[in-house]
């Protein structure tokens, strides 16, 4: 008999592992999500810092998720595969987050013409207008001036991205080919479109939303700069966080520092959680292992 039982042992033990396991990465529950936000907070020409993570605990009701321009194409191969690759992945995140009462925001930029006559865009447009706290960048009279770095406050990128980032082989011709969101990230019936500073401000004062969440591309350019992006919310005073799986760089290894693309994308991530806002991964949201990209050799 006692046999018996010490054969069903490892079974209870990993029975045990796995609803550990699940118990950790639970889905949002209760109108909350819990994400561990990593930070890296050092100023400008001071020694990086090592990472520091807490718990946090956000209102559902009170938190959107502003989607970067995952386009439907790119002028980059390389760039558009790994669009492709992420977007099935970032789609079944969105809907976890949408289901727990989290307002999906999606920012084409400069392609919100093609949704023009949808309710989405819609109601971006009729968002009653809303003061920002600090007046909107000096060139932003139309809500779609690029927000640039901010000497005061960040040191320089850890890429160089000077030659804009291509990692094909054979480099492709920098073009403008993107004319909507990628199909594969579906739109749902309450969620906004919009890639304008001010109406991405009036939805979310309108909401009395508290919590701003990053996903999207690209990190070193986009997701940092655009109007409705990192630099822009912290700015306003919005308490902003980076789904750091669910992003990309454009970085080209054959520039400095000589890395693999991905750990550019990681140094990026690091520069943000140092000088910008805290970075989380997708599991706080799907309750599933964090998204990684095919071609990323590191385990």
């Amino acid at each position: 008999m006692l046999r018996r039982y010490l054969c069903l042992y490892p079974i209870a033990v990993m029975a045990l592992g796995v609803f550990t396991l699940a118990s950790a990465m639970s889905k949002p529950a209760d109108g909350k999500i819990t994400p561990t936000l990593r930070s890296r907070t050092a100023a400008p020409g001071k020694e990086p810092v090592a990472p520091t993570e807490r718990k946090a605990e956000w209102d559902a009701k009170k938190t959107a998720i502003i989607v970067c321009d995952m386009w439907d194409h790119h002028w980059c191969k390389s760039a558009e595969a790994r669009v492709g690759e992420l977007a099935g992945p970032m789609n079944e995140m969105l809907k976890t987050a949408r289901s727990a009462g989290i307002f999906i925001i999606h920012a084409p930029s400069t392609c919100t013409g093609f949704y023009k006559d949808t309710p989405q865009r819609k109601r971006a447009q009729a968002a009653p207008f809303a003061k920002t706290p600090v007046p909107l960048n000096a060139n932003d009279r139309w809500g779609t001036a690029w927000y640039w770095p901010d000497g005061k406050r960040e040191g320089v990128l850890p890429i160089d991205d000077s030659d804009m980032g291509c990692d094909c082989k054979v480099k492709c011709e920098i073009r403008g080919p993107w004319t909507r969101q990628i199909a594969a990230i579906e739109i749902g019936d309450a969620d906004a479109i919009t890639d304008n500073g001010q109406e991405t401000w009036n939805l979310l004062t309108e909401r009395k939303i508290e919590n701003v969440i990053l996903c999207g591309v690209h990190l070193n350019m986009c997701v940092l700069g655009r109007p409705f992006a990192i630099r822009s919310m912290v700015t306003q005073g919005k308490n902003v966080a980076l789904i750091r799986d669910m992003t990309d760089t454009m970085y080209n290894p054959d520039h400095p520092p000589g890395v693999s693309h991905f750990e550019g994308t990681d140094r990026v991530v690091e520069h943000v959680e140092r000088y910008w806002c805290p970075s989380f991964e997708s599991t706080a949201i799907t309750g599933k292992p964090a998204f990684r990209f095919k071609a990323d050799p590191r385990k």
